[in-house]
Order: structure tokens, then sequence, then C-alpha cells
């Protein structure tokens, strides 16, 4: 007998993922974790036998519950499923995909829509920081049409804004865990940062790179792809990760001048493959690295920035991110504070029905 599952498949940001209340799913994380394996299809490059998209930024579940917590509308835990092992993690959050956490919220009853907008408070469950999303619903019912335009993503939707709360350290304990803005390993300059992810910057000019090569050619470079990957297992252990040879964190984000009128461009590894944009939040750390005087991101930084309210256009390689900051005591690591961050996304509900199993 197969188990039908039900789920939703929705694009959220500049990923897809198949979208369970948490109800329907087991709650033994191993069990949980072996039924989705199987739905997504893995382990296999192609995921054949399953949902998955064969590619990271399309293998991707979240599971969404009603919270208890206080001042909280729902609990949200981002899994990715790897393609080609029978490995899922819960060690990072997605910001693509929490895109589509408030719409889908709303469409299974979990929140109440108003006439409008709706605001849904959302606590990601894998680094215990919060967000809010605001979702456009008219007449009390989500609207997926508008004119937000999203670079990675055909057309336009209804926008969606999600502002992060006290995201600074989630995942390292600290917005700059080394406790420097600026380390070396193995003869490269880097930064280590999480502002909501772990990156780690690299000076793409310190690896004979411009910055502008496409996503293949980075992948098709084995010598370049094993130098990284040994830097981001020694960052790992500085930036308190321990040893992160199956996880998917730290991002490795190489950093270049801007090409085409944004403040820094950006290739980045997540970590085996090279996404062909960059993370909602992996965006976020990077613009978070410009600010401060000392870090690989300011050397490319195309402009100097003072105490307030600010963007932070982060190019990368099929458009632009552009992150809402406020910050202070931006000249010293000691004094670096970050207030808010936000950035819009957009989603679309592409399918409600049952995952066989």
């Amino acid at each position: 007998m197969h188990a039908a599952i039900p789920c939703s498949i929705m694009r959220g940001g500049t990923s897809k993922g198949l979208y369970f209340l948490a109800s329907d799913l087991p709650s033994d994380s191993s069990k949980r974790d072996e039924l989705l394996l199987h739905i997504m299809g893995s382990p296999d490059t192609r995921q054949i036998d399953g949902l998955g998209g064969a590619h990271p930024l399309t293998s991707k579940v979240a599971i969404v519950e009603k919270s208890m917590r206080a001042n909280t509308d729902v609990d949200y835990l981002f899994l990715q499923v790897v393609v080609d092992k029978a490995v899922v993690s819960d060690t990072q959050n997605c910001g693509n995909l929490l895109a589509g956490v408030a719409p889908f919220a709303i469409e299974q009853g979990l929140v109440n829509a108003k006439e409008k907008t709706t605001d849904v408070r959302i606590h990601m469950l894998n680094t215990a920081a919060s967000a809010v999303a605001r979702v456009q619903t008219p007449n009390g019912k989500v609207s997926y049409k508008g004119d937000a335009v999203i670079d990675g993503v055909p057309g336009s939707a209804a926008p969606i804004t999600l502002d992060f709360l006290d995201i600074a350290g989630a995942n390292c304990g600290a917005l700059f865990p080394t406790g420097n803005a600026i380390d070396e390993i193995n003869g490269y300059s880097i930064t280590c940062i999480d502002n909501g992810m772990p990156v780690v910057i690299l000076d793409a000019s310190e690896f004979g790179l411009v910055g502008d090569e496409s996503p293949n050619s980075l992948e098709d470079n084995t010598d370049l792809k094993q130098k990284i990957e040994a830097i981001r297992l020694i960052a790992a252990k500085m930036m308190n990760l321990g040893d992160v040879t199956n996880k998917t964190i730290p991002k490795m984000s190489l950093v270049s001048p801007a090409k085409n009128g944004g403040v820094i461009n950006t290739r980045t590894f997540i970590p085996h493959r090279v996404h062909e944009a960059i993370g909602v939040l992996g965006s976020v750390s990077v613009a978070s690295a410009c600010v401060l005087k000392g870090t690989v991101a300011h050397r490319y930084a195309n402009q100097n920035f003072s105490d307030g309210e600010f963007d932070i256009v982060v190019e990368h390689p099929t458009g632009q991110f552009t992150v809402e900051m406020q910050v202070s005591g931006v000249t010293q690591l000691s004094t670096y504070k970050i207030h808010r961050s936000a950035l819009l996304r957009t989603a679309r509900l592409l399918m409600v029905g049952s995952a066989m199993a």
C-alpha cells in the first residue's frame, strides 16, 4: 500500500521545494528523513524516482506548524535533501524557501489572512532566529500575481517582504565568529561571518579569478574546488561549526568588484555546487561584511558606509540582490551592530496534492 503524504510544491525566491505540515510527517527525525529521501528520490544524481529536481536549489523541504511561542505565528524547519547522498541536513536556514512559508501557512489555515496584507511572524527552528514576512492578501486571500521582479526568476509576482530579526550569530554564536574581520588560511585572506547564514568570504583575485566566471566554469575547475573545500573545512572549526565534511555550511563566497552598478560581485559555492544566484541569507551575510572596514568584502565594496540606513546591492551570476540594512558602529568590529536587515522576495504555489511514499 502506498501512503499519500499531503504537501505543496512551491517556488520560494530562486529555489523550489516541498512544503509539509509537521503533523503530516513522522515526529521521529530519523523516520522523517528516511521518508523524505524516498519522496525526493535521493540518493540519485537525477532523482528520477522522486520529486527532487536533481539540484541543491530544487531538492529542499520546508516543514511548517503553528507555533506555541509568544508573539510567533508559525515554526519553520528547513531541510536540505542532498541529491546524490542519503543525507538530510538541518544545519542551515533557507531564506528562499522562507519566502513561501507565510503563503503556505495562510493557505493551510495556520494564519488568518487580513484584507490587504498579512504579516506572519516566523520562528526558524534551524537557528532559533525569527523573521516577519509580509504577504499580499487582497480580500483575505493570498495573491501570487504582481509586479515584483527578482533576478533569477522569470516574469513577475506579488512582493513578499522578509524582515529578519536578531539573526546575527544565529549559527556560530557571533556575527564574526573568529573574533576577527579578516583571517588567513593556507595563504588566502578570508572573512568569516554569520548574519543568518555562515559564510566564508574569499578574494576572487587571490585565486587568479576575475570574478565574473560562469558557475559551470567554476564547477569544472577541480583545482579551485579542492582549494576552497580545504579552506572550508578549516574555517568551519574556527567558526564553531565543527567537522562540516558532510554538512552544507558554511557557504563559500568569492567576491570581486561590482560589474553592473552594485556594491560587490559574488560567486558562491553552496558548498560543492556553484549557486546560480546567491542565497537570501548568504547575501545578507555578504552585505553585512561589506559595511565593516577591514573585511575581505570591504576591499571591493565601492563605497564607504556610515551609521544609518541604506541599501547594499549584491551582484550574482543571474542579477542582483538588494539588502536593506540599518547599522551602527561601522568603523570597528567591537562596536559594529546590525539593527535591521530585510529584502524582497516572491513565491508561487505550483501544486497542491500528495506525495506517494
